[in-house]
C-alpha cells in the first residue's frame, strides 16, 4: 500500500538532504494517520510501517540527533520522526533512485524508464491499432 499526495512543501529546504528528511516526515505523518485508521478497523499493525528514501545522508539524520549543524535549522515539527523510529512505527528503509517505482507518477520520465517502472504497478501497455508501438 501507499499514499500519495503532491503539495508544496512549506519551507526551502538548503540541502537535497534536508529536502528529503522534510518528505519523510511528512511520510510519517501519513503513515501514523494510515495506522491509526487500520487500528479503527481492528487491523493493527505490529511491525513498523516501511518509508523508502534515496536520501543516506536524511537517513542518518533521523538516526543520529547530534548531527547539529545539518540539522539546526530544520524546524522542530518535522524531528518527530525520529520519535516514530524509536517507537518502531516506521522503518526508514534506503532504496536506490532508480529503484522508486513512485517516480513515474512524480517525475516525467523517458519513455523506457517509464515502462521500466510501469511493470511493478501491474500496468500493461494498451495495443493501439494495427502496427502499433509499445509505449
Amino acid at each position: 500500500m501507499f499514499s500519495w499526495a503532491s503539495i508544496k512543501q512549506n519551507t526551502v529546504a538548503l540541502s537535497t538532504a534536508e529536502a528529503e528528511y522534510v518528505s519523510a516526515a511528512e511520510a510519517t505523518s501519513q503513515a501514523k494517520w494510515l495506522r491509526f485508521v487500520l487500528e479503527d478497523f481492528g487491523e493493527e499493525q505490529v511491525e513498523g510501517t516501511p518509508i523508502l528514501c534515496d536520501d543516506i545522508s536524511a537517513i542518518a539524520m533521523t538516526k543520529n540527533p547530534v548531527l547539529h549543524q545539518k540539522t539546526r535549522h530544520i524546524s522542530r515539527k518535522f524531528h518527530f520522526i525520529r520519535e516514530a523510529i524509536q517507537a518502531k512505527e516506521i522503518e526508514l528503509v534506503y532504496c536506490k533512485t532508480e529503484d522508486q517505482i513512485a517516480d513515474i507518477l512524480t517525475k516525467a520520465l523517458p519513455k523506457d524508464r517509464f515502462a521500466c517502472l510501469r511493470g511493478p504497478l501491474g500496468v500493461k501497455s494498451a495495443k493501439r491499432l494495427e502496427g502499433s508501438v509499445d509505449v
